[in-house]
């Protein structure tokens, strides 16, 4: 009888306040009858989100069938909604033009449905009662076994979901690779509204790593595939060395899909046999890239990759830039080459090794560099967010810089190219712990590198070292965040005019302090010109705020120092920029453009220029 008084009462509350339409189904209403304003918030979006009619009424549905169909469907949508947050004695009505749905014979439907309501009463909120999940693993130390699955607290079916995955887990990280559910009871007490949930585990033998049949077409040969993967024969079930033995073979860059499938049954010895599936990527690939600003003009640039090269997961990457084009100062035009060679697995299954050379011929306002360099090298993988390597070759260069022009003046020779000879030893130990790499909102990330080089033939020797640090806080699911960048640099062991120039360190531009021009500040050298520096210190700051799904907002303040001794911030002049910038989300990353003006030092006016920056992913 309450049921049926419920129904009537709803009907017509709900009904009256949607006005008739004729023909075809022209509105759904999803209403919430009791409960708490609050209980209504939670629940209103999730029934609306998990409801099909309402899908039917936005996608136009035309069909009678799959409009009743839908409508019946809610019904468990419904329920299953309402048991997610823990309300286990509802009550839900679906009305169809006033008529309860299930009432309706589906061989003789109406011809024509305008109306869908849908009335929920969630009843009491359950909380939980008994939380056992048994047997745990010995080494099983959480307490409660997932946030939320304890005594007390708000009976979400998820939790239980949640807390039988977690158990699984324990027993499959203690080397139990088929652990799983063997029964559960979950027990509804309507008269004091509590759910006891009993959860029983299998956690079935503890098993060793067994073979691995290859069963691929890969043009990579088998006995690389193994090497590369480092599967660990013979060693304790591990689901983290698992996973490590299949991310080795994906950041290799060969292949395009890997996959590990277990045997169904153990072998008799306790060892888990598996089956490895591959497939390749594209043997080649090429990529573009463009940056434009305003004053410095646009930055292109292309890169060529061949996988798989001897047959072994060898990669070679070979890619050229171009900077300076349209620049508005009479700047000159930077190119650069480039090309790796990458072997994995060498010396160790973390291991690459590779081969690389490098020519390039900065043409900056304040120097002229021709390089090459070519050497070799090892990195390594110490985890999935931990890169370093080291590597030695061989580096000339000549330069024409302010100290060339100097020595000219003071000699009164002709201007002569300063030649630089040396030995490098370069390394990187690169720490990344953001959430996103194109566009973070929480984490940090740190990047270190170190050159020290070995002079010979009159050149000087010493040390570049180099720091750049970023971290990122979000607020309210990321669509507020602070993002913050500090980069160090410093020249150590030589002096700044036996230093080759495109090793000491200028500020302005893109990567340093936007508003200000490229590389505007350096060390002066008398009334010539200026010269970079031994030292740099940079920060930056932004706030970044989400206006809609794919707009934002960022709000930015850049400062740059350059010194002429080895501490950094020491010995020298600053400047800075602010200003704002707009990124539209896309696939591949937010697109970037920043307008920003010079607010502090002497090599622009403050407020009286403004530069435009126009890119793929955030400036940091």
């Amino acid at each position: 009888m309450k049921t049926n008084l419920m129904r009537r009462a709803v009907g017509i509350a709900l009904l009256s306040s949607v006005p008739f339409m004729a023909e075809a189904l022209e509105s759904v209403r999803i209403g919430v009858v009791a409960g708490s304003s609050e209980t209504k918030d939670i629940l209103q979006p999730r029934l609306e989100a998990a409801s099909l009619s309402k899908q039917a009424l936005e996608e136009g549905f035309e069909n009678i069938q799959d409009i009743l169909g839908a409508a019946r469907a809610d019904y468990g949508r419904m329920l299953a909604v309402l048991y997610e947050q823990g309300f286990y004695g509802p009550q839900v009505i679906v009305l169809v033009d006033g008529t309860e749905v299930s009432e309706i014979d589906l061989f003789n439907p109406p011809s024509a449905v305008e109306r869908i309501v849908i009335a929920v009463d969630p009843g009491s909120e359950f909380t939980f009662g008994k939380t056992n999940v048994t047997p745990r693993a010995p080494n099983a130390t959480a307490n409660p076994i997932t946030d939320g699955f304890a005594p007390g607290q708000p009976a979400q079916s998820g939790l239980v979901v949640s807390a039988t995955d977690a158990g699984i887990a324990e027993w499959r990280r203690d080397g139990h690779a088929k652990a799983a559910l063997d029964d559960h009871r979950l027990i509804a007490d309507h008269t004091s509204s509590t759910l006891d949930v009993d959860v029983r585990l299998n956690p079935g033998p503890k098993l060793r790593f067994g073979n691995v049949k290859v069963s691929s077409t890969s043009e990579v040969s088998e006995e690389r595939v193994r090497e590369i993967m480092g599967f660990p024969h013979g060693e304790v079930y591990s689901p983290e060395e698992l996973r490590v033995a299949g991310n080795r073979l994906r950041r290799s860059g060969v292949f395009r899909a890997v996959t590990l499938n277990e045997a169904d049954e153990p072998n008799e010895d306790g060892t888990l046999d598996y089956t490895l599936t591959l497939l390749d990527e594209k043997k080649r690939r090429i990529g573009l890239r463009a940056d434009y600003a305003t004053l410095d003009g646009f930055t292109i640039g292309g890169f060529w990759i061949h996988r798989n090269v001897f047959g072994g997961g060898e990669r070679l990457r070979l890619g050229a830039d171009i900077e300076g084009l349209g620049d508005t100062r009479g700047r000159g035009t930077t190119y650069r080459v480039d090309g790796r060679l990458t072997r994995p697995a060498t010396f160790g299954t973390d291991n690459n090794a590779f081969a690389y050379f490098l020519a390039e011929r900065p043409d900056q306002d304040d120097y002229t560099e021709t390089s090459i360099a070519l050497g070799g090298g090892i990195s390594r993988y110490f985890s999935d967010r931990l890169y370093g390597e080291i590597a030695l070759g061989l580096r000339y260069s000549e330069a024409e810089d302010v100290y060339t022009v100097r020595d000219s003046l003071e000699n009164g020779t002709p201007e002569r190219a300063r030649p630089f000879h040396h030995a490098i030893f370069p390394g990187r130990l690169e720490w990344d712990l953001r959430d996103n790499i194109s566009n973070p909102s929480n984490g940090a990330y740190f990047n270190a590198r170190a050159t020290p080089y070995i002079g010979f033939n009159g050149s000087q020797s010493g040390a570049r070292l180099f720091l750049d640090s970023r971290g990122y806080l979000g607020f309210g699911d990321g669509k507020l965040v602070l993002a913050g960048r500090a980069q160090l640099g410093s020249i150590v062991g030589s002096d700044i005019e036996e230093t080759p120039p495109s090793f000491l360190f200028f500020s302005g531009g893109g990567n340093s302090v936007r508003g200000q021009r490229f590389e505007s500040l350096g060390v002066p050298v008398g009334q010539i010109g200026q010269s970079g520096g031994r030292n740099f210190l940079g920060l930056s700051g932004e706030i970044r705020g989400k206006v809609s799904k794919s707009i934002g907002l960022v709000a930015f303040y850049d400062y740059g120092f350059i010194g002429a001794g080895s501490t950094p911030g020491s010995e020298g002049d600053f400047h800075a920029g602010a200003g704002l910038g707009l990124r539209y989300d896309t696939p591949i990353g937010p697109v970037r453009l920043d307008l920003a003006t010079p607010v502090a030092g002497d090599t622009a006016e403050a407020y009286e220029s403004v530069e435009l920056y126009i890119g793929v992913g955030q400036a940091f």
